[in-house]
């Protein structure tokens, strides 16, 4: 059973917030110092008896943390990690929940210098489109997957640390190379949120949007959800994949130019083809647990 005698969640939102409150239900945590930069949301935390006391980018708050997480937007990231170097203890395990990895693996080897070793890159495969503090709960983690991407100079101790830690909340852990996960998670998460967000828009910009929003249902709404997530944090993602979501991209118009075709063409056939292959490829993939 994993025990974290101090835990410090930088950016104590969804993320950051169900990180901890998930290890104190698990029992795997004594204290919680959380720090971030709205003063109002480090407030609600302690209310939320999310975190045990507010802190700052300083050795009181990371010198005898244990384990340290990294939850705030991924562009936030150099200027945290440079923050935090000078000050975390000999022994501090940092992690993050970043969706993009390459990118944090690099600035992690600029800015983390000797504590390089004792970083454990990660991110959990789980979220809501709500944000802050008030978003957080002990659940979110609990039957989901959760990647770590930990490099050549990672020590066993922290990997082994990290992993304990995101087992006691209940979630399932994997490897992947950073690369391997960026390319990947382009496919299946930054390009539908981009998409979701890029509908919406087009629909608010028209002149009649106040009618269609109106008219607007059950698929418009479940297609849209993810359109209501932290626009700060997925401009980040997506400038921060922006490769491998390009490419997506590209991928994803040449479909569309396909059912375009098949349109024009009055084609019944192909297009209830593909929706049939579709449906059957979603429903194998909800009877595997996702």
């Amino acid at each position: 059973m994993v025990r974290v005698e101090k835990l410090v969640v930088v950016g104590v939102g969804l993320i950051g917030g169900s990180f901890a409150l998930a290890l104190k239900e698990a029992k795997a945590v004594r204290r919680v110092v959380g720090v971030g930069r709205s003063a109002a949301n480090m407030y609600r935390a302690q209310e939320l008896k999310i975190i045990d006391a507010a802190g700052r980018f300083d050795a009181e708050t990371f010198g005898d943390a244990d384990l340290v997480m990294l939850a705030m937007p991924v562009g936030q990231t150099r200027s945290v990690m440079r923050a935090i170097a000078p000050v975390l203890g000999r022994h501090t395990v940092v992690t993050d929940a970043g969706s993009t990895k390459e990118d944090v693996v690099d600035m992690a080897g600029h800015e983390l210098k000797a504590s390089l070793s004792r970083f454990v890159p990660g991110h959990p495969i789980a979220g809501t489109e709500k944000s802050g503090a008030d978003a957080a709960f002990a659940g979110l983690y609990r039957g989901r997957k959760v990647v770590l991407t930990p490099i050549k100079r990672t020590e066993t101790r922290a990997l082994a640390l990290v992993r304990a830690a995101w087992r006691a909340c209940g979630a399932s852990v994997f490897e992947l190379k950073p690369r391997e996960h960026d390319a990947v998670l382009a496919s299946v998460s930054h390009l539908p949120h981009v998409l979701a967000f890029a509908l919406v828009d087009q629909i608010a910009r028209r002149k009649d949007a106040k009618r269609l929003f109106r008219y607007a249902a059950g698929g418009f709404r479940d297609f849209t959800r993810i359109a209501s997530s932290h626009p700060e944090m997925w401009r980040d993602i997506c400038l921060a994949n922006r490769k491998g979501l390009l490419g997506e991209l590209k991928r994803y118009q040449g479909e569309l130019e396909r059912v375009r075709r098949m349109l024009e063409r009055g084609d019944g056939k192909a297009l209830e083809g593909l929706f049939a292959g579709a449906r059957d490829a979603r429903n194998r993939w909800l009877k595997e647990g996702q």
